[in-house]
């Protein structure tokens, strides 16, 4: 790590002298991405990208470090990104869930830097999240906890969030600061809807238990009463030990658990091998850390939405 914090200096110098002259000389508010006279915000990932349009409107321009379809965790941050986010006129990211995007956001001049994990509260979580938690000692050979940070999926911390990343536009931008209290009001009215839409769906289910390869759904899990149980941590490339393969199918059979979420970014090899192990079906559960073709919706709502019903499915709701 330290190493490359070291290069990043020497990488964005090398960025910019290949953009040359003309974008060293920019005058503030210009992008190296679109070199546009709107407020231009540089987002780390889906999630900010989509809080940054609905809150920015027609005043801002948005520019998206991680493609559609690649896993925001493994994201290397590129010389010609580098360059960009330094004629930006704000970048907001999510602080220690892209450390490349960390790194660079500490080393830059860029004036307004939005660090959305600041914005409201994290937790600590392990392989196992939620209700059962609690009443359970924790699983041999589990992941110790770390700070999660997919509050995104729970729609009352990305609300809060939302309010933090308007306020810092209208204090950036103070010119359409009106109109971004405007839309900020209107995203979190959506929100506290979505929020709605879950607590009731989710009140009244047979089980209130369901498993994951990722662990992206702690915080969901603990606003609607349920039990997230990951396969792996909170990484989700890593691979599961035998010992915790078997305590999920036990698992499973005491707690009335149908199916086996696996999301779209990441291959379902491990989903596959649990459920038909454990005699159990398989479904999508999108971290919604990007949207592509594959996505069961096209924005943040849409594929919520589409989480909440395969939710219900699973844990049979009433």
């Amino acid at each position: 790590m330290n190493v490359r914090r070291q290069l990043i200096p020497a990488v964005a110098t090398t960025a910019v002298t290949a953009l040359g002259l003309a974008a060293l000389s920019a005058c503030s508010g210009a992008s190296a991405a679109g070199n546009t006279s709107k407020f231009d915000v540089v987002a780390s990932f889906y999630p900010m990208a989509f809080l940054a349009e609905r809150i920015g409107g027609s005043h801002v321009h948005v520019t998206t470090l991680t493609s559609p379809g690649q896993e925001p965790h493994d994201l290397e941050i590129s010389p010609q990104q580098i360059a960009g986010m330094e004629e930006s006129d704000a970048v907001l990211y999510l602080k220690n869930l892209q450390p490349s995007v960390d790194d660079a956001v500490a080393q830059s001049p860029v004036k307004t830097k939005i660090d959305a994990a600041s914005l409201t509260t994290l937790e600590e979580h392990g392989n196992e999240v939620g209700g059962h938690a609690a009443a359970h000692d924790t699983h041999e050979g589990e992941e110790s906890g770390g700070k999660d940070p997919h509050i995104w999926l729970d729609p009352v911390r990305y609300a809060q969030v939302a309010e933090g990343v308007g306020k810092a536009f209208e204090k950036a931008d103070p010119d359409h600061a009106a109109d971004y209290r405007k839309n900020t009001a209107a995203l979190v009215k959506k929100l506290d809807d979505l929020n709605a839409q879950f607590k009731d769906g989710l009140a009244n289910t047979k089980s209130k238990v369901f498993i994951t390869t990722h662990a992206a759904f702690g915080y969901l899990a603990e606003r609607y009463g349920l039990t997230e149980e990951a396969i792996n941590g909170l990484d989700p490339e890593s691979e599961p030990s035998a010992a915790r393969v078997k305590d999920l199918e036990t698992m499973a059979r005491a707690d009335g658990v149908t199916t086996v979420f696996y999301e779209t970014l990441v291959s379902d090899k491990t989903a596959q091998t649990v459920a038909g192990d454990a005699g159990l079906r398989t479904d999508v559960l999108d971290p919604l850390e990007g949207i592509t073709k594959k996505s069961r919706g096209t924005d943040y709502f849409s594929v919520q939405e589409a989480n909440l019903k395969a939710l219900q499915q699973a844990l049979g709701a009433k």
